[in-house]
């Protein structure tokens, strides 16, 4: 039996998309044109492609303008150089994202560091990673994913998560390294732990809240949670579903679900989750940036 309350990121992200939806409107009363938002995607993978597709409805929903380019898989890596110095220097284009993972004959890291840092509204530019290390939150772009993971467990913890301690499974740039600067800026205690990490099942089960972005499906079982725990699964993995019938698949996150909601105090599923979150924040620092460019930060009001 689940006992665990579930934390559903879907009506929390829409909160945000609604608060950014009215922030939208007074932008453009006092600049007259809404945000824009180009996305790039590079071949024709179907989850990419699903999350441009969701991306790009979500900017229209808010009011934003949606310019999406999409390029076929074998696009040599000097267009798409030059495709984003061409929306670096478009003034209508505030926010630029392209959408990982690249094909392996495109450099990821030089296209990511190419990216104007005011426009780059994933937060991955090295610059970016600078100011929210230095805790420079007025001019940073906060990596969506981990600026999300730490709504969710302020929407059931509150405001305050002071001196609570937080375990970040996974130390990638994307997601655990950011977590920890934020969870940091919180006031928490924050423990990063990876592959290398000795039992690291005593190390989760000290936190007060779990932050799993491993890779790894259903890696985080519930005796490694402590009671009343709060648990944010930042995984998304495709596994067989043969109950489902020949050839079929689930998404599982990095947290043995089953067995950990009855432990946890709070959990999030997946799906979701964390996955609404980050297209939600993706909308707010894409209106960030838009008001940073033009003048108006007044108008950046708190989530």
């Amino acid at each position: 039996m689940t006992e665990a309350t579930i934390i559903d990121g879907k009506v929390i992200a829409a909160r945000v998309t609604y608060k950014i939806a009215a922030q939208t409107e007074d932008y453009v009363r006092e600049t007259g044109t809404p945000p824009c938002l180009a996305v790039v995607l590079v071949g024709e993978d179907p989850a990419s492609s699903i999350y441009v597709r969701n991306k790009g409805r979500t900017a229209e929903k808010v009011g934003f303008n949606s310019i999406q380019h999409t390029l076929p898989i074998d696009t040599p890596e000097d267009d798409l150089i030059a495709l984003i110095n061409k929306l670096n220097s478009d003034p209508v284009v505030n926010g630029i994202l392209v959408q990982l993972p690249l094909p392996t004959h495109i450099n990821a890291t030089k296209i990511i560091e190419l990216i104007a840092p005011e426009k780059d509204v994933d937060g991955f530019h090295p610059i970016n990673i600078g100011r929210l290390g230095a805790g420079d939150f007025d001019k940073a772009l906060i990596p969506c994913t981990p600026a999300g993971s730490v709504i969710l467990a302020k929407s059931v913890l509150g405001d305050n998560l002071s001196g609570l301690h937080t375990v970040i499974l996974g130390r990638s740039n994307i997601v655990g390294k950011p977590a920890a600067q934020l969870f940091l800026a919180e006031n928490c205690t924050v423990t990063i732990a990876h592959s290398r990490t000795r039992n690291i099942e005593d190390v989760v089960r000290l936190a007060d809240i779990v932050v799993a972005a491993v890779g790894r499906p259903e890696m985080v079982k519930g005796e490694w949670i402590k009671p009343g725990a709060t648990v944010i699964d930042v995984g998304i993995n495709r596994i067989a579903a043969p109950e489902k019938g020949e050839g079929k698949t689930r998404l599982v996150g990095d947290v043995d679900f089953t067995s950990a909601a009855t432990v946890a105090g709070y959990i999030t599923p997946v799906p979701g989750g964390v996955g609404p979150m980050t297209i939600a924040l993706l909308m707010a620092n894409t209106f960030a940036a838009a008001c940073r460019q033009n003048g108006v930060p007044h108008l950046i009001k708190p989530l």
